[in-house]
């Protein structure tokens, strides 16, 4: 009978300014181990509060440009300064603090005979929510069983 066996490694994503890039292809090709595993679980979660990490479209890339942009409706940059008090860091700083804990820092995607047990359209998603470039960084942990 196979045992459980874990994995776990820090990834660092390219750096990226503000939008939603699909990364699913970064974060398998830095997990070779990946293809050992028969059945378990990734779970991926990045270190930082102003981005996030999520599971949508891996096909059309107007989604991701169409969610970025619903996603500045909803927490506006404070042009006017009337918005927020917190603003240490610039304009986009609470706004991006705001997206974060709404998409959320992490995302968990079974493992299936080697491969991630994805949708046909689904792929992971690195949301950056700060104008400027940043290095970010995702601890990815494998629970589960190698074949």
């Amino acid at each position: 009978m196979a045992s459980a066996a874990w994995t776990q490694r820090t990834i660092t994503l390219p750096s990226k300014a503000r939008g939603a890039y699909l990364v699913t292809n970064t974060i398998t090709d830095k997990l070779p181990e990946l293809r050992e595993y028969k059945v378990g679980l990734l779970h991926l979660f990045v270190q930082h509060t102003s981005c996030a990490l999520a599971l949508n479209e891996n096909y059309d890339e107007d989604v991701r440009t169409d969610m970025a942009n619903a996603l500045d409706r909803i927490a506006p940059e404070d042009r006017r300064g009337d918005l927020y008090r917190h603003a240490d860091e610039g304009l986009d700083d609470m706004p991006a603090h705001i997206k974060s804990a709404l998409i959320g820092v992490s995302v968990s995607i079974p493992i299936a005979d080697g491969r991630l047990a994805t949708g046909t359209w689904q792929g992971v998603w690195f949301l950056e929510f700060r104008a400027s470039k940043h290095t970010r960084k995702v601890v990815a942990t494998i629970q589960g069983q190698k074949a």
